[in-house]
């Protein structure tokens, strides 16, 4: 078969271990999942009163236009219904704009220790990735500006990172934004914004009148607990949402995906909980990194990023193997650091007492008095 020669160069994306594998192959009865950024409290009792009422919707086509969604979230961020996209997820607007912008003789630039897809459908579309080495877990924005040349289309910017949680400063991302060429198109990946608490983080909704070159991503798999129904959006000048429209396919939002939508968004109580929540069971892991000397990087997500001094596959499978699952940082580029999300208080304290057995238990081993058989 003519296969293209990108996909023959790609690994399909890997998602975490799901706890019905991890059961099975350990024959364990309970399992805590803290691998995948998830929602630990699902979502808002709304959604799953409307998805309830569907049944009889089943053999009909969505709204193609995402009628009353759309309405919804223009009303919801404070723009025209006109400069907003829908995707089957955010990732499905990457690969929207993706599309629409990359191709061969294009290049884009990202960030090392990003969000993998924003390289995976790059490397699709034929166009050269140039990737920034990170600063401490933050964008190096000067070296991205330095990496653009005539043939950049498209510069990727996660904030808050995943998986670092590092987020771009309200005046370090005006100043980066005025010094990218009209050209490119600026992705402000915005997946966890609705749980960042810090002050001089940028609120972006406007930002796209005053810099057409710029699309901010947002989705409700995160904190509105929506994974499962894929469901993303974007923000964008109106010209810019008119050129990527004839990539987005046609009912790529499923009617069961827009009425939760529509109903996770009426419940921003909901959302203000999840947030507070989330900023305490943050602190869980703070008050135990300090105790134990675990490096980690600050996160504004729903998720913090620890650095052992240990192979990051070996903390992975000693937490697996008591069932819990987090997400080592290898596949990222960090051969030593662990992902974590913030569960609920009780799944924290559970995954914080594992993660200290495995740190007894290799103590235990490098003790010049321990007895080795």
């Amino acid at each position: 078969m003519k296969w293209n020669e990108a996909v023959l160069s790609l690994k399909p994306y890997q998602p975490g271990k799901s706890t019905d594998e991890v059961k099975r192959q350990y024959g364990l009865e309970k399992i805590v999942k803290l691998a995948s950024n998830e929602n630990p409290f699902g979502c808002s009792e709304l959604v799953k009163k409307v998805i309830k009422d569907q049944a009889d919707s089943f053999a009909i086509y969505p709204d193609g236009y995402a009628t009353s969604l759309r309405s919804a979230v223009a009303k919801h961020t404070g723009v025209k219904e006109t400069e907003l996209i829908f995707g089957n997820g955010s990732d499905e607007n990457i690969q929207i704009i993706s599309r629409s912008l990359l191709g061969p003789g294009k290049n884009t630039v990202m960030a090392t220790g990003t969000f993998s897809q924003y390289r995976h459908n790059a490397v699709l579309e034929g166009a050269e990735v140039r990737e920034v080495d990170h600063i401490d877990g933050a964008h190096n924005l000067q070296g991205m500006l330095d990496a653009m040349d005539e043939n950049t289309a498209v510069v990727w910017l996660c904030t808050p990172n995943n998986p670092t949680g590092k987020y771009i400063p309200e005046t370090e991302l005006k100043n980066f934004i005025t010094q990218v060429p009209e050209d490119v198109l600026i992705v402000l990946d915005e997946a966890y914004s609705e749980y960042v608490a810090a002050e001089d983080y940028p609120r972006t909704n406007q930002w796209p009148q005053l810099y057409k070159n710029l699309i901010v991503l947002r989705t409700f798999s995160k904190i509105y607990g929506l994974a499962s129904l894929r469901v993303g959006y974007g923000i964008a000048d109106e010209e810019v949402i008119s050129k990527l429209e004839p990539s987005r396919e046609p009912f790529n939002v499923n009617t069961l995906a827009q009425k939760a939508a529509l109903a996770a968004l009426e419940d921003q109580a909901f959302i203000e909980e999840c947030r507070l929540v989330n900023r305490r069971g943050m602190e869980q892991y703070h008050q135990f990194c300090k105790a134990e000397n675990i490096d980690y990087y600050p996160s504004q997500g729903n998720f913090i990023f620890l650095h052992f001094k240990y192979d990051a596959d070996e903390v992975f499978q000693h937490l697996l193997e008591q069932g819990y699952i987090a997400r080592s940082g290898k596949s990222f580029g960090f051969p030593q650091s662990l992902r974590v999300t913030i569960g609920s208080e009780e799944e924290n304290k559970e995954m914080i007492e594992a993660i200290k057995t495995f740190l007894t238990h290799k103590k235990e081993q490098e003790s010049p008095n321990s007895f080795v058989k």
